[in-house]
């Protein structure tokens, strides 16, 4: 008998066009996630906001629904999201949820992590976040002071900062996995191929919620110290 869950989806207007953060992106991830693990989505929320702020359930309403359905439904019915982001990078709003007593499942996570991992994978975010926003705004002063015309639209003045974003989210995404790989090569994992499986069957998933690939695998290792 498949498990009942409770998916929650969160998008805003800024966010519509992005890579992996669409509505149906979301849930496509969603609903991937609950055939592979044999849950039922039987009820779903979608949240939109728009704006920036504090982080506050009085601005999540359809959290909140989310979480009072999960409750009526019965003990252990967990919400379900896509990425962590789409509940919070913030870590208090992340530990303030974890006082409702509703289980939480991060799809692209998988169906294991326990609250204390969240806690880790949300600090990780947190940082992650403060990177990408501090190497961001060196880098414009950095071209301001250069002399560089700010908001430029030829493209090849804005890769700067769009590169060192992303490598800061590869490298913050590769320290997150480290432990589950080194586990696995501890375990005989060897090759490539290997440790992709073995991520594949611990229900890891790449940042694109996609399955590994020994090219992914070797994408992530080069991120990491040597073993």
């Amino acid at each position: 008998m498949s498990k009942p869950n409770v998916a929650y989806y969160r998008v805003s207007t800024a966010e519509q066009g992005r890579s992996g953060l669409g509505l149906e992106a979301q849930q496509a991830a969603v609903e991937r996630f609950a055939r592979a693990e044999d849950f039922e989505i039987v009820a779903a929320f979608t949240e939109t906001e728009s704006g920036k702020g504090a982080v506050t359930l009085d601005r999540r309403p359809q959290l909140v629904a989310a979480l009072a359905e999960a409750k009526r439904r019965g003990k252990g019915v967990p919400v379900v999201v896509a990425k962590l982001d789409r509940l919070s990078r913030d870590v208090h709003f992340i530990s303030g949820l974890m006082a409702h007593r509703v289980p939480f499942i991060v799809a692209e996570l998988g169906p294991d992590v326990d609250p204390f991992m969240l806690h880790i994978y949300a600090a990780l975010a947190e940082k992650e976040r403060v990177l990408i926003s501090t190497r961001t705004k060196a880098a414009l002063a950095a071209a301001k002071a250069r002399g560089t015309i700010l908001g430029n639209p030829r493209l090849s003045e804005a890769r700067g900062p769009l590169i060192a974003a992303k490598k800061a989210a590869a490298a913050s995404f590769a320290a997150s996995v480290e432990g589950v790989i080194r586990e696995a090569q501890g375990a005989g994992a060897k090759s490539l191929r290997a440790v992709a499986s073995a991520l594949e069957a611990r229900g890891v998933r790449t940042p694109q919620g996609k399955a590994w690939s020994p090219q992914m695998v070797a994408n992530v290792l080069k991120r990491l110290p040597a073993n």
